[in-house]
């Protein structure tokens, strides 16, 4: 999976940051890692996104952490042409899409170097990965 480099890595990343606490830091490990992760029930082999101390299936406290491969279906999105943040107005307009993973979990994130007239429901789309500063690296999606 492709590795994207953002424009605004290091100390000029102006957009607001995800926080990483003892529950998402394994999804933020991952991600550094170009990699995919879910949470995955070992009582009952759910698999969800985003993290949780409990399954929402089963309420098991067994979980752990499994890698997806990153690849699935658009179910929605979204073309924002109005920055809430200064950090996205050189972005605008910009996607914000709904994607079904393969294995069944379903992730808000970004639909990012595509047309608006290539853009369908139904159409599969991959995970890339744009590392924005030193620990965080954010999934986002570009249609297969």
């Amino acid at each position: 999976m492709a590795d994207l480099e953002s424009k605004f890595f290091g100390d000029l990343y102006n957009k607001p940051l995800p926080v990483i606490d003892p529950l998402t830091k394994p999804f933020w490990d991952n991600a550094r890692q170009n990699q995919l992760a879910v949470q995955s029930c070992n009582a009952c082999g759910h698999l969800h996104i985003p993290p949780t101390p409990v399954c929402p299936s089963c309420l098991s406290k067994d979980l752990i952490w499994k890698q997806v491969r990153g690849r699935g279906t658009l179910l929605s999105w979204v073309v924002f042409h109005r920055a809430y943040w200064p950090g996205f107005d050189a972005d605008v307009p910009y996607q914000v899409c709904l994607v079904q993973l393969e294995e069944g979990p379903i992730i808000v994130s970004n639909l990012v170097s595509t047309a608006d007239r290539d853009v369908a429901v139904g159409k599969p789309v991959r995970v890339i990965f744009d590392r924005v500063t030193e620990q965080v690296t954010l999934p986002k999606f570009i249609l297969a």
